[in-house]
């Protein structure tokens, strides 16, 4: 009989690369089953006045929803974002899930969670899993930067009602991939049909779905386009697009790049007319020594734009810093870089957001570099702010390790030695198939 001869599991399972027999998932970085906990950082780790988040990492197995549905009714707190950080699994728990968010009014991020106290293993083996799963909060360090949510962990993300996916994160889709076991031996067609109808099932499951998470269907279409074997990192604009990460402005907090030549950093991505393209930005604040620091902005280079401009950037009403009038110009991208002085910095140090203004060209085209930078803004140039949350410790770290003042001549080159600009839409790390 049908029935005795057919037994099925549907399941969306993780991407080809992390359930390749060489390569498992622990071996990718991620536990394999799905792990919730209380996570404790330093001051504004999560946000301006934010030091606590819940973090959801690792593949989401077939048990995962009634265990992390039982761990979040124990939070008193509803609004504590939860950041994400998982290779996928079962998509049917994650649908579970995302229901249960939803019902919450849950904030979701895609984000990495680090645990200082496992630094003596990894992250994921039994003694970091221990750790975890400890009742109360962990101490713990965040980063977004190189953090993912592919496959069917973007449908546990979907179900947040606030939904944040940064310029250095991954939100990645494809297509599910129907597992079951065959006893006996069934025609071929027999099992051709069976397997048609349960993806028809799958396909309509998906969409009612996404319609109740208020998805645009266009994200169930392009789901269906991706093969399983491949993974489709969603851009700005498709979140957008989708109603996934409305922001006209999303950027990551100033964190500290520990490279050779240390700096903080900054990105952010700022929504071009209807959001059918988005810019990419960049700032990084390096420390020369005890009483100077080196800012540098990079951005796209806007092909549209006419003539050049002036770029400013206003720590408070009456503190201006000038990046200047002729950036420097690598592939698609614009450099401005600046000395910054002791003052600037405190300056910058003291508000809540920056505001950086573009000037409009003077009327015959030309910028006069001797001239006073202020006189050629008008009243009405282009401005938006950004947020300096991370910027005051960054620079503190920074500060830790600069030289002392020197009383030689200052560096004659507008960048910093063995530094190029890098802004990417994609972490360097993200997932491929």
């Amino acid at each position: 009989m049908f029935s005795r001869l057919l037994l099925f599991v549907a399941l969306l399972l993780v991407p080809g690369f992390l359930r390749a027999e060489e390569a498992p998932v622990e071996k990718a970085g991620f536990a394999k089953r799905l792990t919730i906990y209380l996570a404790k950082g330093p001051a504004n780790a999560c946000g301006a006045g934010c030091d606590r988040w819940i973090a959801i990492e690792g593949e989401i197995d077939r048990n995962a929803a009634a265990r992390i549905r039982s761990f979040l009714l124990t939070v008193k707190d509803p609004q504590l974002p939860i950041y994400l950080h998982s290779p996928g699994g079962n998509v049917e728990q994650s649908y579970a899930i995302a229901r249960f968010l939803r019902a919450r009014n849950a904030i979701a991020r895609v984000g990495r969670t680090s645990v200082p106290a496992c630094s003596t293993g990894t992250q994921i083996d039994a003694g970091c899993e221990k750790i975890k799963a400890v009742k109360g909060e962990v101490e713990a360090e965040l980063a977004t930067r190189n953090a993912m949510c592919v496959s069917a962990c973007a449908y546990l993300f979907l179900g947040a009602t606030n939904r944040e996916v940064a310029p250095d994160s991954v939100l990645a889709v494809h297509n599910s991939k129907l597992m079951f076991v065959v006893h006996g031996h069934p025609p071929p067609q027999v099992i051709a049909d069976f397997r048609r109808r349960e993806m028809v099932s799958a396909d309509r499951d998906r969409n009612l779905f996404l319609a109740a998470m208020g998805i645009s269907h266009e994200l169930s279409e392009l789901i269906r386009t991706v093969k399983f074997e491949n993974l489709h990192v969603l851009t700005r604009p498709e979140l957008y697009r989708f109603g996934i990460d409305t922001r006209p402005l999303p950027e990551t907090l100033w964190m500290v790049e520990k490279e050779t030549r240390p700096y903080v950093r900054k990105i952010a991505q700022q929504r071009k007319g209807d959001g059918s393209s988005f810019r990419m930005m960049e700032w990084r604040l390096f420390c020369e020594n005890k009483d100077r620091g080196r800012l540098m902005f990079v951005r796209e280079f806007d092909e549209g734009a006419a003539g050049k401009s002036t770029v400013v950037m206003m720590a408070g009403a009456a503190k201006a810093i000038a990046f200047g009038r002729l950036p420097a110009r690598f592939g698609k991208y614009e450099v401005w870089s600046d000395p910054v002085g002791s003052d600037i910095v405190k300056a910058m140090l003291a508000v809540p957001h920056l505001q950086i203004g573009e000037s409009t060209p003077s009327s015959d085209g030309k910028a006069d570099p001797k001239g006073d930078i202020k006189s050629d803004l008008k009243p009405d140039f282009a401005t938006f702010d950004i947020d300096t949350t991370g910027l005051e410790q960054g620079w503190t770290q920074l500060s830790a390790s600069c030289p002392a003042t020197s009383a030689g001549p200052k560096p004659a080159s507008p960048l910093p030695a063995a530094v190029s600009p890098s802004v990417n839409a994609v972490p360097a790390a993200s997932p491929s198939p």
